[in-house]
């Protein structure tokens, strides 16, 4: 019997986050240049701030918003990344997410899944019709995967970010679901 599953591609899978991530999450919250390509360094959590933000996480009922977090596995069922939505505004029809692949597991082609996955949600079970997403200048990676991916670089906000004694500015990109509809590079038939 095949199962359909909207979280499924060909190399991931989308699933809520589960009690049992607080240590992989614990882990990655160890390597600072994560830290600062994801977001901006903090002070180290502890492992019994992980425990609780994971239990809040996991028993987050998904209906309450849009707002949501998945946890991205392999097809071995490794978690190699996570991904969330955010700034999800139903009026205007617009949302944002943030996205953090691990570092084993750059340059596979799972980033990109991951977010064909959530914009094909967000764009045709949902009914929204812009995703915007902002990106670190430092951030080379990314900024490279989303232009690849045919985001619109919508422009630049200087002097975002301070990290190693800089500032940063940050890019913002934006793709609409008329664009994400055309984009061969989102083809997945």
């Amino acid at each position: 019997m095949t199962i359909n599953n909207i979280w499924q591609g060909k190399l991931v899978r989308l699933r809520g986050v589960e009690l049992e991530d607080w240590e992989v999450l614990y882990t990655w919250s160890l390597d600072t240049e994560l830290d600062q390509l994801t977001s901006s360094m903090v002070f180290p959590p502890s492992k019994e701030y992980y425990k609780k933000w994971t239990a809040e996480l996991a028993a987050k009922d998904p209906t309450a918003s849009p707002d949501f977090r998945w946890m991205i596995e392999d097809n071995a069922g490794e978690v190699v990344g996570t991904i969330n939505s955010h700034s999800c505004d139903t009026r205007h029809g617009t949302f944002g997410y943030g996205l953090g692949i691990n570092r084993p597991h750059w340059r596979k082609g799972y980033a990109t899944e991951a977010i064909w996955l959530v914009l094909r949600f967000f764009f045709h079970e949902l009914g929204y019709q812009k995703v915007n997403v902002a990106v670190f200048s430092f951030n080379e990676g990314s900024l490279a995967l989303h232009r690849k991916l045919g985001f619109v670089e919508e422009g630049c906000r200087r002097r975002m970010i301070y990290t190693e004694g800089r500032y940063h500015d940050e890019y913002l990109f934006g793709m609409t679901r008329e664009e994400f509809e055309s984009n061969a590079n989102f083809d997945r038939g």
